[in-house]
This record gives structure tokens, C-alpha cells and sequence, in this order.
């Protein structure tokens, strides 16, 4: 048998979806504050402060919240309803305990990848206590080995789960939705990575097709395509 390998797997829209229910929340909130325009000068404002605001408050939930909130406070000259506001913070509040299901497949693939002896991780960036308590109420983090919430996946951050693992580069894989955070760094470091791409995608997680040229990563369109190509390997 084969030396096992560190697997790492994105969580949102990779293990369950997640970009939905932030859609669901947007689409909600033009209808909120379309006194104050349409849906796209909403949707570019809500962008420029999520922009700013990603320094000071990471990613997830809570920041997706103070975002809009500061997004109504803005559009109303500071004279958005106490209502609103409210029916915000609700909506944030869902997104923090809405259920998780995993994707079709996922439990399949990490239950064989575990059988084979694999160490499993999952890897996702946000916050702590968000990510955390997606990751039970999926019940799969029996089924994974560790568990990283990260503040951002870049380059260094890769390198430091290889030390931290003591995982060589050729026994690494990670797996995952976003071009932007799960592959791009990956393939720059020459580590194996697999795109499993979602219907749904946060706009700061894209990536220009040239960013890609010339680096070499593998793509399947159902995460149970994974373990056959972990087969070839």
C-alpha cells in the first residue's frame, strides 16, 4: 500500500454549500434598501465596504453582517430605519446556525479516503467559532483527523501545514471550490490540487483565467471523481 497522504479539503461549497445562503441574505437586503437604489448600486457599495472592512474583520457571518449594516447607514445618510437594522441582524444571526447538510458525495469520498488511511483536514478560512460550529453541525468532523480555520490561504499559509503536518510536498493534496484560496496557492507551490468548482461564488474569490496560465492543477465536476483520480496518483 501506498505511503497515505495529508488531504486537506475546503469547507464552504466544498463540503456543504454555503454561498447560497449569503445570496439568499444579499438578495433580501436590495429589497431592504431599494428606496436607495437598484439591486447593482446596492451590490457595488455592499462590495467597496466588504473590501475595507475584510482588513479588520476576517471573513464570514459576522462581518458579512457589519457590512451591510454600515452599508444601510450609508445609502440612508445615517437615517436607515431601527427596523431594518433589526431584519438585518436577524438574517446575519441565520446565517450563523442555519443546517448543514453535505454536498452529494462528500460522505462517500472522506469515508473511503479514511478507509484507505489517509489523514484528513479540513481547511477553511473564517471565523473561529463560526467555522467551528459548522464543522459539527455537519457531523462529519468525526470522519477528519484536524481541523485549520485560517485567516487567509496563501502561500505561507501551505507551507506551514506541511511543517506543522511534517507532510512532504509530493503527500499533499488539497481539495477545494475556490480557484482563488484552494488551488492558485497551491499550484504556485507545485503541490497537487483538485478544483471541485460550485454553482456559487463569493466575487472576492475570483481569479483572472491568466493568473491560471501555466500552472498545473486537475479539475473533476463531482468530488466523487476524487478518488479515482487519487488512484492514478
Amino acid at each position: 500500500m501506498a505511503a497515505p497522504l495529508l488531504i486537506a479539503f475546503d469547507a464552504d461549497d466544498t463540503l456543504w454549500p454555503n454561498q447560497p445562503h449569503f445570496d439568499q441574505v444579499e438578495a433580501r437586503l436590495f429589497e431592504i434598501m431599494a428606496h436607495c437604489g437598484d439591486a447593482a448600486h446596492i451590490s457595488r457599495h455592499l462590495n467597496d465596504v466588504q473590501r475595507r472592512n475584510m482588513q479588520l474583520f476576517g471573513y464570514g457571518a459576522k462581518s458579512f453582517m457589519l457590512s451591510m449594516i454600515e452599508t444601510a447607514i450609508q445609502l440612508t445618510n445615517g437615517n436607515v430605519r431601527g427596523s431594518d437594522i433589526q431584519e438585518i441582524l436577524d438574517m446575519g444571526k441565520d446565517l450563523l446556525r442555519y443546517p448543514i447538510e453535505p454536498l452529494p458525495g462528500v460522505v462517500e469520498v472522506v469515508t473511503e479516503l479514511r478507509q484507505r488511511g489517509h489523514r484528513l483536514l479540513v481547511l477553511t478560512k473564517g471565523d473561529l467559532f463560526d467555522q467551528e460550529s459548522k464543522i459539527a453541525r455537519s457531523g462529519l468532523g468525526d470522519l477528519f483527523d484536524h481541523v485549520e480555520v485560517v485567516s487567509e490561504k496563501n502561500e505561507a499559509t501551505y507551507q506551514r501545514l506541511l511543517t506543522r503536518y511534517s507532510a512532504s510536498a509530493d503527500k499533499f493534496v488539497m481539495i477545494g471550490n475556490s480557484l482563488k484560496s484552494d488551488i492558485l496557492p497551491v499550484a504556485r507551490l507545485g503541490l497537487r490540487a483538485v478544483h471541485v468548482p460550485y454553482h456559487a461564488n463569493w466575487i472576492f474569490e475570483h481569479v483572472e483565467p491568466e493568473q491560471l496560465a501555466g500552472l498545473a492543477f486537475h479539475t473533476v465536476q463531482d468530488v466523487r471523481e476524487v478518488l479515482a483520480y487519487l488512484d492514478l496518483g
